[in-house]
């Protein structure tokens, strides 16, 4: 039986309710925010060659436009009252099964405007940037559409007001995030890389669509405001199921353990594919599904708990990781897997955490964007080379990089006043509320950050040069170091989003409030103790990369652990060894009984009947005489028959 929204059940569960008022006004032009991508993609992948002249110029503008109307969306919903700031679109009714009917239905509230300026803000930058970047691409128009449809694919996820437009937005960015991954697919390495997100990410699909289900089963509906209205009513084992499978899915797209070994691999994408799937958007999408079904998670401890586990297992693993990679795009990336895993970790944490995952997935997206366009630059004018060991001293030939890269490590290692001290310090700060241990793990994680960044960020910029004598370091064009000033003041400046209280006050009526614990040491005292493991980070690696000379190929004779980093802790391994091979196995072993066993008692059925058939085939062989000896003999036996019964 479908349940019905119950506004008194909802706030009695702590869950805020989903009251969305209908589109009207500037609202209205909501849907457009989607469609301008969306059309840009069409046109680019359907318009041919005719388009290859302005094609990337139409799929900046799109976003463009897109992001301005998210600006226009914004100030218009904060122009509202506090409690009236959610609104309705609907669109069209998607699909009908039975009594259920589906509807394509928009929803604008404080999260989704934040996701909105996120992804056509930092998105347009990044689609401006790969205008100087794949200027001497021949497909370059093709990567444009490719883009386009990855942003409308995202927008469609955080605007949807329901788990099945979820789910569309969520496939459509596994779908995108596929053709940018394997775009260079004349490498094969790039192909093997696309199928390898691919199907992971498949195995994270389960657990939305299974998750979908479960929720459909329990409430009678999909829609967000249904559930977060009943789920108190739901059984706590039925929560905990939904909110695995949840949690299932964000692994999948946020590269969460177990389903982190794609991430690596997928920086065989072009550099603006990495800053926009694999620092601001993509990835950042699990961190969305979990806040966004907060109703499910404040009222199951066990899942919750799951979320704390995956998220502090990533942030250590991604953050080990990133400290024994050469190549500036999986360092960069094993951060990404580190810093997800921080938002994730805050997710977990309940009421607590929500608004400060979304914060620290709004810091991070400006600084990890910051930093891998800047490895682009770095490419750019290293002969595409990706070997840190074959940098350094880059900082007087690459001005304007340096500067803005700088900002991004100092934003993302936490020292303030840059966006990363604000965001991740108060992670830090509420998981030691919380629970010491957690509290241990992101402090510790903090200081391997220090770390592997300042590595990254003195063999790159500040070692003596260790170039190959054909490379000739040179600043990038503007259209490149734009979006890296752009992108830097964000790194910043971002933080201060949280004075006053303001990106948790925004978020208070979608994620609801809480009641702050305030440790022993104080806040104060909580940013000291970070900023003293981070610098015992900083100079840890100052000793290691700063005061000796780096060899140019990596060192072979090193320890147990640097070994397990570089082979990314094994989790490759693992997969091959408990998953592929085992798979492989039991595929091989169904072949066989299926060849043995199954064909075999078919195809040996058919030969026995068609043997058979052969030896009754003898009997019609068109002769008449054959036909009257048979009748005659039949007549015969009849006849002694009838004898034998009468003598007897």
């Amino acid at each position: 039986m479908s349940l019905v929204p119950s506004s008194l059940a909802a706030l009695h569960s702590g869950a805020p309710v989903v009251h969305a008022a209908s589109a009207d006004g500037v609202f209205s032009l909501l849907w457009l925010v989607v469609a301008l991508p969306a059309l840009g993609a069409a046109v680019l992948l359907l318009g041919g060659r005719r388009t290859d002249r302005w094609g990337h110029w139409l799929g900046v503008g799109t976003v463009a436009v897109s992001f301005l109307l998210s600006l226009v969306l914004f100030f218009a919903l904060v122009g509202r009252d506090s409690g009236d700031r959610q609104v309705s679109q609907h669109l069209w009714t998607w699909f009908t099964a039975g009594k259920y009917t589906v509807n394509l239905d928009l929803l604008y509230d404080q999260l989704s405007a934040v996701f909105l300026l996120l992804i056509t803000g930092v998105g347009g930058i990044i689609h401006l940037y790969s205008v100087g970047y794949m200027e001497h691409d021949e497909r370059r128009r093709r990567f444009f559409g490719y883009l386009n449809l990855f942003v409308a694919s995202m927008l469609t996820l955080v605007l949807a007001a329901d788990y099945v437009g979820v789910f569309l937005g969520w496939e459509g960015v596994g779908l995108a995030s596929y053709l940018l991954i394997g775009f260079w697919q004349y490498k094969p390495s790039a192909a093997a890389a696309a199928k390898k997100a691919f199907v992971i990410n498949r195995v994270g699909d389960i657990g939305l669509s299974l998750g979908s289900a479960l929720i459909f089963v329990t409430f009678g509906s999909t829609s967000f405001a249904v559930v977060s209205a009943n789920a108190d009513k739901a059984s706590s084992g039925t929560l905990t199921a939904i909110g695995l499978l949840l949690l299932l899915a964000a692994c999948g797209k946020s590269a969460q353990f177990p389903l982190q070994t794609w991430l690596l691999d997928a920086m065989e994408g072009p550099t603006p594919v990495s800053a926009l799937i694999h620092a601001a958007t993509m990835v950042t999408a699990g961190v969305y599904l979990i806040v966004r079904s907060n109703f499910i998670f404040s009222l199951t401890e066990d899942a919750r708990t799951g979320v704390v586990i995956v998220g502090c297992i990533t942030l250590l693993m991604g953050a080990i990781i990133g400290c024994a990679k050469d190549d500036i795009k999986k360092a960069l990336a094993g951060s990404t897997m580190s810093q997800i895993g921080y938002m994730i970790l805050a997710a977990g944490l309940g009421p607590a955490g929500y608004a400060l995952a979304i914060f620290h997935l709004l810091t991070h997206g400006f600084f990890k964007a910051n930093m891998f366009l800047g490895a682009g630059s770095v490419m750019h004018g290293t002969n595409d080379d990706v070997n840190m060991r074959h940098y350094g001293a880059l900082q007087k030939a690459m001005p304007v990089t340096f500067v803005t890269f700088a900002i991004g490590y100092l934003a993302i290692i936490g020292v303030p006043p840059f966006a990363g001290f604000w965001s991740k310090d108060r992670i830090i700060e509420t998981a030691f509320a919380d629970n010491f241990v957690v509290g241990l793990c992101a402090l510790v994680g903090a200081g391997i950050t220090a770390f592997y960044m300042t590595r990254l960020m003195l063999m790159t910029f500040v070692t003596e040069q260790r170039w190959e004598p054909d490379v000739h370091p040179h600043e990038s064009p503007r259209v490149m170091t734009i979006p890296l000033i752009a992108l830097a003041a964000l790194s910043a400046l971002g933080g201060f989003l949280i004075l006053n209280g303001w990106i948790t006050d925004w978020l208070a009526p979608v994620v609801g409030t809480h009641e702050e614990k305030s440790l022993a040491i104080g806040a104060l005292g909580m940013s000291l103790v970070t900023l003293v493991v981070v610098a015992i980070g900083i100079a840890i690696a100052w000793t290691f990369f700063g005061r000796r000379a780096v060899p140019r190929e990596a060192p072979t004779q090193v320890s147990v652990f640097t070994r397990a980093a570089r082979a990314e802790l094994y989790g490759d391994a693992f997969n091959e060894e408990v998953i592929v091979k085992p798979g492989y196995t039991g595929i091989r072993g169904l072949s066989v009984f299926d060849g043995s066993f199954v064909d075999g008692i078919a195809e040996g059925t058919a030969s026995a009947f068609g043997g058979m058939s052969s030896w009754f085939r003898l009997a019609q062989n068109g002769f008449v005489r054959s036909y009257a000896l048979a009748v005659l003999s039949g007549a015969a036996l009849v006849l002694l028959a009838l004898l034998a019964v009468n003598f007897s």
